[in-house]
């Protein structure tokens, strides 16, 4: 299946909610989702708003859930099964693990160090070769990082406009989640545990044991 090109605000307009997919801007005014609010043009990309909507069944329920979590992390479905996989063969609850595995991945990692404004744009670094971990180029997006590794910007990207505009506005707090430490003057990181799934504040709405339910069908 072929990664998806065109306008990401289609997919917050799908779920009815900001997903972060474009950064800051969705946080802003400039957001489609946020000026449609309210308005008739609003609801699902392609939908006539005055035709009335079906009771969604437990199935779409569940896979609109999925679709969801999915599209934050910037996934494919390949990809996303295949976390899920992982998370049912780990010990513990199996929506638990898949929090944690998506939360380990690098882009992501890049992304709240606050290297990347969203995780499209973190997999782009990590892709293009800017990262580097425990002092080692690495260029897989979807590479799960262990607690103590060190995640920087390559000596020879740290001139990069785009990732020293990320930065500047915590140049002079260093904040980041509580699981994650950032040098923003060194232009590094550290990744020191797993996130419990609590601890995880961005996903307080999404209910992982619909994907579950929706995975064990």
């Amino acid at each position: 299946m072929a990664r998806y090109l065109g306008p990401k605000c289609r997919y917050c307009r799908a779920e009815h909610q900001p997903l972060g997919l474009k950064g800051e801007r969705c946080l802003s005014g400039k957001c489609p989702l946020r000026k449609q609010s309210g308005s008739a043009h609003s609801g699902l990309p392609g939908r006539d708003p005055k035709v009335r909507s079906k009771k969604p069944t437990d199935y779409g329920i569940q896979l609109r859930e999925k679709q969801k979590l999915k599209r934050i992390y910037c996934m494919l479905e390949k990809q996303f099964k295949l976390t899920f996989k992982e998370a049912a063969r780990l010990p513990g609850k199996t929506g638990d693990n898949m929090i944690k595995l998506l939360e380990r991945r690098l882009d992501n990692v890049v992304y709240r160090l606050h290297f990347a404004q969203s995780r499209s744009q973190a997999s782009q670094l990590v892709s293009h070769g800017h990262i580097f971990v425990n002092n080692k180029r690495l260029d897989i997006p979807s590479y799960l990082v262990k607690p103590g590794d060190e995640i920087s910007i390559a000596p020879t990207s740290k001139k990069l406009t785009l990732v020293q505009s990320n930065l500047e506005p915590y140049s002079k707090n260093n904040n980041c989640e509580p699981w994650l430490s950032l040098d923003t003057t060194e232009m590094k990181g550290k990744f020191i545990s797993v996130p419990e799934r609590s601890d995880v504040r961005e996903l307080e709405k999404i209910n992982e044991q619909l994907i579950v339910e929706l995975y064990s069908r």
